[in-house]
């Protein structure tokens, strides 16, 4: 698939692990969920059922990553989990294999880490939680990770900082695929007004 406008509908695949964390994947969900026509989301894991999130909640995956054959756009969340799975080498070689055939793959927060120790982020600009920023950045060889930034856009990968920027970068990846007034209007179902400067961070000073 192209990433220009279109009316395509594009498939989200998001990626569970125990741990993950509900903001990071709901907050994006919520923004394209109001899209229905432009977007479909699925939720994945290694195993098809019910994910444990950080704060308690069980989340459904209906798909395992072995199984999922239509790949299209890939969002990996973060979450206290990440710590785990950055060194669960079945899940990341799963990992690998599934956003092969992806045109776009996205993160939030330390889902950037887990993406760098998948060796999917060689060679490209990220970001993540500035909290965790330390502790992210020793993952990956070759990825240039920039701590001041609300998101950062490079070729077919998104990452953001900290949880409520995925929403922001979800807004922001909306208006590229589909263009601004679908994002303003996606922001204005839910009441939500996205910061749009990617270069925005007040929290890399804290």
């Amino acid at each position: 698939m192209t990433d220009g406008a279109t009316a395509t509908q594009r498939k989200v695949s998001v990626v569970l692990f125990d741990g993950f964390e509900l903001l990071d994947v709901f907050g994006p969900v919520e923004l394209l969920s109001v899209l229905p026509d432009r977007f479909r989301v699925a939720m994945v894991a290694t195993e098809a059922g019910l994910v444990a999130s950080s704060q308690g909640t069980r989340v459904e995956a209906t798909e395992s990553l072995a199984a999922v054959a239509d790949v299209d756009i890939v969002l990996v969340p973060g979450g206290i989990g990440w710590l785990k799975v950055v060194h669960d080498n079945d899940f990341l070689d799963q990992l690998r294999t599934f956003v092969a055939g992806a045109a776009l793959v996205t993160s939030v927060c330390t889902g950037s880490a887990v993406l760098a120790a998948a060796g999917l982020l060689e060679g490209y600009s990220a970001t993540s939680n500035k909290r965790s920023f330390d502790r992210v950045v020793q993952h990956g060889d070759s990825v240039t990770w920039e701590r001041r930034a609300r998101w950062v856009q490079d070729r077919d990968r998104w990452t953001s900082s900290g949880v409520a920027a995925g929403i922001d970068m979800t807004a922001a990846l909306i208006g590229h695929l589909f263009g601004d007034e679908v994002a303003k209007h996606a922001g204005e179902v839910i009441e939500y007004e996205p910061q749009t400067d990617p270069h925005y961070d007040v929290f890399s000073d804290r």
